[in-house]
């Protein structure tokens, strides 16, 4: 999608410390951590919030979460919070669904 900075994170145009990356989903440091370790997963395909899921995205969903839970537990932590902000309303600011995983070692 244009002007898509998570697109433009995809297509490698704009860097990013990727952490892990298949052909569904990219995981990538935040650049303004709210603690020790916080990253976003991100699907590959647009999709611009919550809002927009749609029946057909199930199982991507459950591989970012199942993905969240590895990724979070390789960088050492034994307790997380996992936090999606959806819609304006919701404090979303970068319209493609993103999860956030927060936790200090």
């Amino acid at each position: 999608m244009a002007n898509c900075l998570f697109c433009e994170i995809i297509a490698k145009k704009i860097p990013a410390k990727i952490i892990y990356e298949d052909e569904d989903i990219i995981a990538f440091n935040d650049i303004n951590p709210k603690a020790e370790v916080h990253f976003l997963i991100i699907p590959k395909i647009h999709i611009e919030s919550m809002l927009a899921l749609e029946e057909k995205h199930q199982t991507l969903i459950g591989k970012i979460m199942l993905q969240a839970n590895t990724l979070a537990t390789n960088q050492g932590l034994s307790g997380y919070k996992v936090l999606i902000n959806t819609g304006i309303s919701g404090g979303q600011e970068v319209f493609h669904l993103h999860i956030h995983v927060i936790g200090n070692k």
